[in-house]
């Protein structure tokens, strides 16, 4: 594109956005070859499922990393931000099954390979999906790189690391109490278990105690799972209790003899301070039971119905089980008392059915010798959380971890590269797939069935993309990574489990900072969900307003680790900048024209020019360290503030006189030279927020690189820093504003003129509005303006804004009609007043106070203070309308 070629009147972000996304691509600006003479930053993405489609927590995690990494590229380091996508199992495998269902089929109909090869017709057709939207997004992802979870170098690491951990003695194969989703007929870890609190029952049913009249009564959530129950626990403080101990009680119903223990587990303030342990069938009752030595009876199955150790339940679903065995009980004496009870209800993330504890043959990693040196890692420091306070969050886990279930009844994953033996038992792990048996040289061998927990193969992603476990310059270029951005639900899931891969099979941290970022919640504040209906689709947002909108709106305001609202008029705020800062460059090209570039003494800049160059060095410094600290809303909040306010409203409106003046000529070549200074700088800081917008306004100016992604970031520069200056025209800005306000506040016309005295005390204020008066005159529209070291005459006839050592005074003569704006003014305040008493009234009333929700309370306090100003305000200026 030609530079100074005029910039059209209307930015339409659909051409302009595709077209420099293409460019961009096609000079391979994303892809950074191996250089070890360069400083590299990389930067994995948190990759997408290939179920997915954008949105807006995507949209938001993926701009953040799309500023660092164009932030860091401009820098001079050698960038690779690199992408890919997840298989995600469970997800994955139930949206094909749900395809199938409307042809009349099932997995099952097709069989194993025939089902794979679906699922895999079905990634290639909409796996692509969620890239093509991250590409709209601007991401300046290294698309050459790209990885899946499941392509051929992911799935060898997968591999490569099951088989170490198995033969290290990590991982190991029992039985063990599990999560069983009944609906997705899998297993699932304790942390994908989503626990809702919901109203329901405490259940107390007397257990006899065998040989007596006595009996012991417990109190349950689950009553059905009573008929799996193989003992009764109590504390062993409990005096209640303890001549119990060591005797039988008999299960009602079925009869079963169930040992009374002592075990400190149990709470002796909930319920009766006694417990049932059914271990099949509860986490807690599991471990209690390994302790105990007791039975394992399993009477709930996979698919939710009672086994035959149900006895006379057989068959039933478990909650018609609970209704007729409830009424078993009552019928026959043993049920006490039931009383209303919240409790918190375990269910699938995936379809949000209640999860079924049961015992079950599963794989497992041993997590304590692995999470030893990951909570060392972030205790010393080697790894950082921003913001700190999710150190805490991540160390508490870790230090209470459990054993990893990683084994799954699906067949869409990584499958176990485990091997039985069908005629010795022989069980072999290994890479590649036997021909014979380790043990009898028989080749009758049948492989695990199940596949990988879909993070299994994630927790490798820093390194395995990289190319491990071959030794690729990639790898030893571009490990450890920089920094890791993601969203606070999967520092378990994810970052944890990353962090102790790394440690173990690489000797390294697989990132030095995670960036927490929180969820994106409507505007009431509520989590967007299908269900509610309240989902954004942020292609809508890119289709209607560009993408540059959507992501400056979603960064704005955001800070680590805490939740933001999505407001539609903070989408429509943003459009709103984004073309003041197209109009503001379309005002700036137009005039560089005859644009030269020139060599500036100190003593060329105006009072405005010194003021503006130094708030573009305050910016670039402010900026750089909050880009530095992570605070990316922020940055880009004073960057908003600069732009509009500094840049737009004031230092353009100051430049046109100069800009349209024809009798000096070097006057104008230093103007040209400022405006283009600052723009192109404002640009370049703008780049990593607003890439496509940037980059068009760019291509614009003259004596530019040929693309803003490969220029500069700008650098402070301290020759152009006038600390007096700011000072200074701050005092005049102060002033300008206290005119206007003034105008503002009496209905008179902003473009008005009128007459201005300005008094001050001090002399070097004074002096410095002298210098500045044309400005005052210029952007406030004044006739004239007279400062002075002393009050003006005929103060009762002027309306004044008092602003400590400066004082503002316009005359009211021929400005304001004082008897209209008089009778306004009090029609105003009975108004005000009205509304007022009313909020006042509300506030008082304590009933509205107790019941009403805390954000209306606040919405009317702030609403009463609001009004009370306004009063004040309007009081204020019947005051000086009516002084004689």
């Amino acid at each position: 594109m030609e530079p100074g070629r005029e910039i059209p009147s209307v930015y339409e972000p659909a051409k302009v956005e595709s077209k420099w996304y293409q460019y961009w691509t096609e000079k391979g600006y994303f892809t950074p070859r191996v250089d070890a003479s360069r400083p590299r930053f990389s930067m994995v993405i948190p990759p997408p499922n290939v179920t997915g489609s954008l949105h807006l927590g995507h949209a938001l995690n993926n701009t953040l990393q799309d500023i660092l990494a164009r932030w860091r590229r401009m820098q001079g380091y050698n960038t690779l931000w690199l992408p890919g996508t997840d298989h995600a199992g469970i997800a994955t495998q139930a949206r094909v099954e749900e395809s199938l269902a409307q042809e009349g089929l099932s997995k099952y109909d097709l069989g194993r390979e025939r089902f794979l090869e679906r699922v895999w017709a079905w990634k290639n057709t909409y796996g692509d999906k969620i890239i093509s939207q991250l590409k709209m997004l601007g991401c300046s992802c290294d698309w050459s790189r790209e990885r899946f979870t499941m392509d051929e170098g992911c799935s060898e690491a997968v591999k490569e690391v099951f088989v170490r951990l198995y033969e290290k003695g990590l991982i190991y194969r029992g039985d063990y109490i599990i999560n069983w989703c009944p609906k997705c007929q899998t297993t699932i870890s304790d942390i994908e278990v989503e626990h809702e609190d919901r109203s329901g029952n405490l259940w107390y049913i007397r257990y006899p105690v065998e040989g007596s009249e006595e009996s012991i009564v417990v109190a349950t959530t689950r009553p059905e799972t009573m008929l799996g129950d193989t003992g009764v626990a109590v504390h062993p403080d409990d005096e209640r209790y303890r001549h119990l101990v060591g005797r039988y009680a008999i299960l009602p119903i079925i009869g079963r003899k169930l040992p009374i223990v002592a075990d400190e587990y149990v709470d002796r303030n909930f319920g009766t301070g006694a417990v049932k342990v059914t271990p099949a069938h509860d986490p807690n009752d599991f471990e209690m039971g390994l302790r105990h030595n007791l039975e394992r009876v399993s009477v709930i199955g996979m698919d939710a119905t009672m086994t035959e150790a149900a006895g006379p339940y057989q068959g039933l679903d478990r909650y018609e089980c609970r209704q007729r065995l409830v009424a078993d009980l009552e019928q026959k004496g043993f049920l006490v008392k039931v009383e209303e009870h919240e409790h918190a209800v375990g269910q699938c993330y995936r379809c949000e059915t209640v999860v079924e504890p049961l015992v079950s043959k599963q794989w497992f990693v041993k997590m304590k010798p692995l999470a030893e040196p990951a909570i060392k890692a972030v205790v010393e420091g080697r790894i950082r959380f921003v913001p700190s306070r999710f150190t805490k969050v991540y160390l508490n886990w870790m230090e209470n971890i459990r054993d990893w279930c990683i084994s799954r009844q699906l067949w869409w994953g990584h499958r176990i590269p485990v091997w039985y033996c069908q005629d010795c038992g022989q069980e072999i792990c290994a890479k590649e797939e036997p021909q014979r048996c380790t043990n009898c040289g028989q080749s009758n061998l049948v492989q695990d069935p199940d596949v990988l927990d879909t993070w299994f193969s994630s927790a490798l992603w820093p390194f395995s993309t990289l190319g491990w476990p071959a030794p690729t310059g990639d790898l030893e270029y571009f490990y450890p990574t920089d920094v890791l951005v993601t969203g606070r639900d999967i520092i378990f899931f994810w970052v944890a489990r990353m962090i102790f891969s790394g440690l173990e099979f690489m000797r390294e941290v697989p990132f030095y900072d995670v960036l927490i970022h929180g969820l994106i919640l409507d505007a009431l504040g509520r989590k967007m969900s299908k269900s509610l209906g309240n989902g954004i689709d942020p292609i809508d947002v890119i289709d209607k307003y560009g993408a540059d909108t959507l992501r400056f709106s979603l960064i704005t305001g955001s800070t680590p680790g805490n939740d933001i609202r999505f407001h539609w008029e903070k989408v429509e705020n943003t459009r709103n900048f984004a073309n003041k800062i197209w109009n503001a460059a379309r005002f700036v090209v137009m005039n560089l024209d005859d644009f030269e570039h020139i060599t500036l003494e100190e003593k060329d800049y105006t009072l405005a020019d010194r003021w503006i160059l130094s708030r573009l060095q305050e910016k670039i410094e402010q900026v750089t360290e909050l880009l530095q600290s992570y605070d990316l809303g922020e940055a880009a909040r004073v960057l908003y503030d600069f732009v509009w306010d500094e840049f737009c409203d004031w230092y353009i409106e100051l430049a046109k006189p100069r800009l349209y003046q024809n009798a000096n000529q070097r006057d104008k070549k230093v103007v040209q030279n400022v405006l283009h200074r600052v723009l192109a700088d404002q640009m370049r800081l703008l780049h990593p927020f607003m890439p496509f917008v940037t980059e068009e306004v760019y291509q614009h100016l003259p004596r530019t690189a040929e693309s803003i992604m490969v220029d500069s970031w700008p650098q402070k520069d301290e020759k152009l820093v006038w600390p007096e200056a700011v000072e200074d025209m701050k005092t005049v800005m102060t002033v300008i504003r206290a005119i206007r306000n003034l105008k503002s506040e009496f209905d008179i016309s902003l473009g008005m003129e009128v007459n201005v005295f300005v008094y001050t005390g001090s002399e070097d204020k004074a002096r410095v509005l002298r210098r500045g008066s044309s400005y005052i005159q210029q952007l406030a529209h004044a006739e004239s303006v007279r400062i002075d070291s002393k009050r003006p005459d005929g103060l009762d006839q002027m309306l004044s804004s008092p602003m400590g050592e400066i004082e503002v005074y316009i005359p009211i003569e021929g400005v304001v009609d004082r008897e209209r704006e008089v009778s306004r003014l009090r029609k105003e305040l009975t108004k005000v007043e009205s509304d007022l008493s009313k909020v006042v009234e509300k506030l008082s009333n304590q009933a509205f106070l107790q019941k009403a929700p805390a954000d209306v309370v606040t919405k009317e306090r702030t609403k009463r203070e609001e009004l009370e100003t306004k009063r004040e305000g309007i009081v204020r200026r019947l005051e000086m309308l009516t002084k004689r």
